[in-house]
């Protein structure tokens, strides 16, 4: 029996989940589906830039593993422009982060808010508007 796979954890759902080649209706293509992990390991290493030792740790996956999915990912792609394929992203094994954390910019003050709840506001302890979302979740800290 193999043993069951380690979730890997992804900042966000993707915006859009489907591509297809222009012009040519959707019956009569062929389809890949690119898995939202393997979506997010791309995000991360190729137009993001992170080391795979970065990537890695932000999905909270071993090296090996992290250069399986992006061989996987990257073949899947390639396939889907090379041969006119169209591109569903879909399934996977990952983990949403449950909160969103926030900074002030006047005193500096750190605070999560759930999601769904939508953009605060203000800072909860000196008031301000002037405040900004870290790009750092608890379980994947930014390298």
């Amino acid at each position: 029996m193999p043993r069951p796979r380690k979730h890997r954890f992804v900042s966000e759902k993707p915006r859009a989940t489907y591509y297809k080649p222009r012009g040519i209706p959707l019956a009569a293509l062929e389809e890949v589906v690119l898995t939202v992990d393997e979506l997010e390991a791309l995000r991360l290493a190729d137009h993001i830039g992170f080391s795979q030792v970065q990537t890695a740790k932000r999905l909270g996956i071993s090296q090996p593993t992290l250069h399986r999915i992006l061989r996987s990912a990257r073949s899947k792609v390639a396939d889907a422009l090379a041969n006119g394929k169209s591109l569903r992203i879909e399934g996977g094994t990952y983990t949403l982060p449950s909160k969103r954390y926030f900074e002030c910019f006047r005193c500096h003050h750190h605070w999560d808010e759930p999601f769904g709840t939508g953009r605060p506001q203000h800072c909860p302890q000196c008031q301000s508007p002037d405040l900004h979302r870290l790009a750092h979740t608890r379980h994947n800290p930014t390298p």
